[in-house]
């Protein structure tokens, strides 16, 4: 296996792996629609932070990637990166897409009426730095995930960075045992991510930081 980082011409294969990996986990996909969410959480990292994305081959194919950014501060955030993603595909005229949204409405009702928080991004100068990784299943287990992490932690490292932090799904409960074995852990509540489904239950997000 190796570890490398990202050039322009990994582009095309690397955008069909962020279609097909994570497949079964609670964060495989967001409203289903591969391309408006690569838009999200893929495609501006290629364009503005190519140097923090890093590559997992096996025998000459893409198998995972972790995609990281230095400074939240620098990156549009992640709200600002949906918002675009939604006008572009014109995602409220697309099936899927408009239930998730009519779903994500309800939920955030619900939690208001109960005083409930929902997600949102973490803004903390101690952890400044942030990442997102995906594996293919079929390299799930073999140590591409720890590899990728580790190549991030040396790039943190080397930019002398106070702290980077994460979010995935707390129900994601074997994504949370890694991430905690990467030397991370859980920071604040559990809130509820509006609209978002596994297996027909409401899931929830959980932050989780890493200081070095």
């Amino acid at each position: 296996m190796e570890i490398r980082t990202f050039a322009e011409t990994d582009r095309a294969e690397l955008l069909g792996l962020f279609a097909r990996a994570g497949e079964g986990a609670p964060t495989a996909a967001l409203w289903g629609h591969a391309e408006s969410e690569a838009d999200i959480y893929l495609t501006p990292y290629m364009d503005r932070e190519p140097d923090s994305l890093f590559l997992a081959v096996v025998d000459g194919a893409l198998v995972g990637y972790l995609a990281g950014c230095l400074d939240g501060a620098a990156f549009p955030s992640e709200s600002a990166r949906m918002e675009g993603a939604i006008r572009r595909h014109r995602l409220v005229l697309r099936r899927r897409p408009a239930a998730f949204f009519a779903r994500a409405a309800a939920d955030s009702a619900w939690a208001a009426l109960r005083r409930q928080p929902t997600a949102g991004e973490l803004d903390d100068r101690r952890w400044p730095a942030h990442l997102h990784i995906n594996v293919a299943p079929s390299v799930r287990g073999t140590g591409a995930a720890a590899a990728l992490m580790n190549r991030w932690f040396d790039r943190l490292r080397e930019h002398g960075s106070p702290g980077c932090h994460l979010q995935t799904v707390a129900e994601n409960t074997r994504a949370v045992r890694f991430f905690r074995r990467m030397g991370f852990v859980e920071h604040g509540p559990t809130p509820l991510i509006p609209g978002l489904r596994h297996d027909g239950r409401r899931v929830h997000q959980r932050t989780m930081v890493w200081t070095p």
